[in-house]
């Protein structure tokens, strides 16, 4: 009987008794049917890869299982997203990606900025560079190490000058007010300042409109014409230094007022501890017309920190126990020991952190510098010195004297009618000064100990104890009596130490002379500050 069960466009209806999902079993049903071969193939019969079996040595992709996945949690009703979409959800749902990024692009802009900074400093300095330094502006690449004198040191003459003064209170404008020598070691990173009192008389080079001789202030005046020639005026203050200290100087800086202000109020001001021996600390009317003579212009507490400004500090600076003030009785010699600590004060607020990372501060000090201070260092040296400006530390700055309390190598004095200074020792005898300055900054650890040395004459021959003498003060010792031994029967040389100490200088003798140092008491001691006593029995070759 001919099955009419309907058909529906190719679907072959059910079996009688299939159920729903049942596998259609082939054989139990007694057909036997060929597999059909699904595969694609090619006009030249190649087979292609089936649509949706995964290609060899391919696996799905994360990618498909995340759209796979997304799909279902979208649901069959969600609609479908785009590409952009997705990636747009997906850096929603990773805010640490954005916030690198917003951190990347911070310090691309800062590094910007800095380059950005850079340059515009790069560019004030070397405008200014070409002002104040000596040479191409090209070597600034360069470091070359500074010059030195025979110990090692670099010597430099700073001096200022008024001819910028505002108040026109000052008579000689290029008359130097302050002479300082600041004595630098780059290799032991020391240095040591000393004051030179502006009154010193001198003799100069050449004769000039105030004469042959005079104060030590007018040496640049004459020799520059005024002002006109400064490395004239420079190059002869220089040798006045030489003659009185004893130290080659290879380098000048000459400073104007308004180098002093603009530089202190650049960095903010600086901070100065007042000294006097006066309880009521100090005061100079000398300044009163900078407020209409409405104010004590510089009038201090004693002890007191005082914060100072530009004017402030260069008031200071020049301030002198003038129209009837006080606590200042040393008068200029206060005024010198003043002007160091602001230099000093200046050095330290300059080079520190808030005033390194103060934009402004930076380029008002180039500006300071560059506009009003001349030196003839030379550019490729200015990296060796700006190094020592910062490696130096303000422990290892020494401050000399000439006026010490104990032992003042200078005084007060008339001469040719003038109100002068001169060496304790005599007009023009700058031998005691010469000696301390040497002692100080000599590498000689057997001048650096200065020991007091007698020289006795024990041959009987006329001159042999000065000869001797003589030649251990060329060696660098230091003898402070020279006289005859009592008569007596003595060794080729004896040598006897006084007192503990001085071992370099005993072992340079013992050396020297080929004898043991001895330490019992000699015959004559010769001198109550003696250290040592050498008796000379026989005259020396």
């Amino acid at each position: 009987m001919k099955d009419k069960r309907p058909s529906i466009d190719g679907f072959v209806p059910r079996r009688t008794g299939s159920q729903l999902g049942e596998l259609h079993d082939m054989k139990r049903s007694g057909l036997e049917v060929e597999p059909i071969d699904r595969s694609l193939h090619t006009e030249d019969d190649a087979v292609r890869e089936t649509v949706g079996r995964p290609r060899p040595g391919m696996g799905i992709g994360r990618s498909d299982i995340d759209d796979s996945l997304r799909e279902i949690d979208n649901g069959d009703d969600a609609p479908k997203l785009s590409k952009r979409q997705r990636r747009r959800l997906e850096k929603q749902a990773k805010p640490r990606s954005k916030a690198k990024r917003i951190v990347k692009w911070f310090f691309i802009l800062l590094l910007i900025a800095a380059l950005g900074v850079g340059a515009y400093l790069g560019v004030k300095f070397l405008g200014a560079s070409q002002n104040i330094l000596k040479g191409s502006i090209f070597d600034i690449v360069q470091n070359q190490p500074l010059k030195t004198d025979a110990n090692g040191r670099s010597n430099f003459v700073i001096f200022g000058t008024a001819e910028d003064d505002a108040g026109g209170t000052h008579g000689g404008a290029n008359l130097t007010d302050s002479i300082m020598l600041l004595s630098v070691d780059q290799v032991n990173k020391n240095a040591y300042m000393l004051s030179l009192p502006r009154d010193l008389w001198v003799t100069y080079q050449d004769t000039c409109w105030v004469g042959n001789q005079g104060k030590l202030n007018a040496a640049y005046s004459c020799a520059s014409d005024d002002g006109a020639d400064e490395a004239a005026g420079a190059a002869a203050l220089q040798a006045q230094v030489k003659n009185i200290l004893g130290v080659d100087t290879q380098y000048y800086i000459h400073l104007n007022f308004t180098a002093v202000i603009e530089a202190v109020d650049a960095v903010g001001g600086v901070d100065v501890t007042i000294e006097t021996p006066d309880p009521n600390g100090i005061l100079d009317r000398n300044f009163d017309w900078k407020c209409n003579f409405k104010c004590y212009y510089v009038k201090y507490d004693k002890g007191e920190v005082a914060h100072l400004d530009g004017e402030h500090a260069l008031a200071l600076a020049r301030a002198r126990n003038a129209a009837g003030g006080y606590g200042l009785p040393g008068g200029n010699f206060d005024r010198e020991k003043n002007q160091q600590k602001i230099i000093q004060a200046l050095r330290e607020k300059a080079l520190s952190a808030g005033t390194l990372s103060n934009l402004g501060a930076v380029t008002g000090l180039i500006d300071a510098l560059g506009n009003n201070l001349r030196t003839n260092v030379e550019t490729k040296e200015i990296r060796t010195l700006m190094s020592l400006g910062s490696d130096i530390n303000s422990a290892d700055i020494i401050s000399l004297t000439l006026v010490d309390e104990d032992s003042p190598l200078v005084t007060t004095g008339s001469y040719n009618g003038q109100s002068i200074v001169r060496p304790v020792a005599g007009i023009d005898d700058f031998t005691a000064i010469q000696a301390y300055v040497q002692k100080n900054l000599t590498s000689d650890p057997v001048t650096r100990e200065s020991a007091n040395i007698v020289v006795l004459n024990g041959s009987g021959v006329a001159g042999v104890g000065q000869t001797e003498a003589d030649k251990l003060t060329d060696a660098g010792f230091t003898v402070g009596l020279v006289d005859n031994a009592p008569a007596g029967t003595y060794a080729s040389v004896e040598i006897y130490k006084i007192g503990e100490g001085n071992t370099v200088t005993a072992a340079k003798l013992a050396e020297r002379f080929g004898v043991t140092v001895k330490t019992t008491a000699p015959p004559v001691l010769g001198s109550a500050e003696a250290d040592f006593v050498i008796i000379i029995g026989a005259a020396q070759e």
